[in-house]
């Protein structure tokens, strides 16, 4: 069977576990899988850049963040910007007086972005993130994992189903199936990624 839109994937799933009085049930379990896929899961299809103005300590990050990849004032050439830690970054606070400057560091704050020094004036910034993966409902019937790993979505949900319906020994068989499908679509992502770096294609000449 085809798994291409939620509907289809609610259908999956109560045919593996042979039931058909678990509707509410399911859609929990795509949730509780959609939980692990968004800590398991870093693909390219994740990875977006935003840009901004900053001219201030804090700055909120896009409504999709998920985790960052990478951050640069890019105002008068790219500058990339170095993750610490908060306590590092408050250490350099104090050692510096909290003086203004042109931004070197970055730290994730109360889910912002906090920099130091503190933007003495105002900068233009890149952030490369990975975005979250788009929640599945009766509305919004699709997203790139279903649409290309549909089996990392049917044996995420059937491994929390396993808890649920007491069924202890097929829990390390779901467990195993996800973990793989996990394991193919973050290869794919790094196979992808470095395809253009490395080897080069020899012409022959005459």
């Amino acid at each position: 069977m085809t798994i291409t839109t939620y509907a289809e994937l609610q259908s999956s799933i109560a045919g593996f576990l042979n039931r058909d009085d678990l509707t509410a049930e399911i859609k929990t379990f795509i949730a509780l899988g959609e939980a692990e896929l968004r800590r398991d899961v870093r693909h390219w299809r994740q990875e977006k850049r935003s840009t901004a103005e900053i001219d201030t300590q804090f700055s909120a990050t896009p409504a999709d963040f998920l985790e960052v990849i990478g951050f640069h004032i890019t105002s008068g050439g790219t500058k990339p910007l170095e993750l610490i830690s908060h306590s590092e970054l408050l250490d350099r606070k104090a050692s510096s007086l909290n003086a203004g400057g042109s931004p070197s560091f970055y730290t994730i704050t109360a889910g912002e972005i906090e920099v130091f020094p503190v933007p003495d004036g105002t900068y233009t910034s890149e952030l490369y993130y990975y975005a979250d993966i788009p929640t599945l409902s009766d509305s919004a019937t699709s997203n790139w994992v279903l649409q290309y790993h549909p089996d990392a979505y049917l044996y995420s949900a059937l491994k929390h189903s396993a808890p649920f319906l007491v069924e202890d020994q097929r829990l390390t068989v779901w467990a195993a199936l996800y973990q793989a499908a996990i394991d193919r679509i973050n290869e794919d992502s790094e196979r992808v990624k470095a395809g253009g770096s490395g080897r080069r294609m020899k012409i022959r000449s005459y």
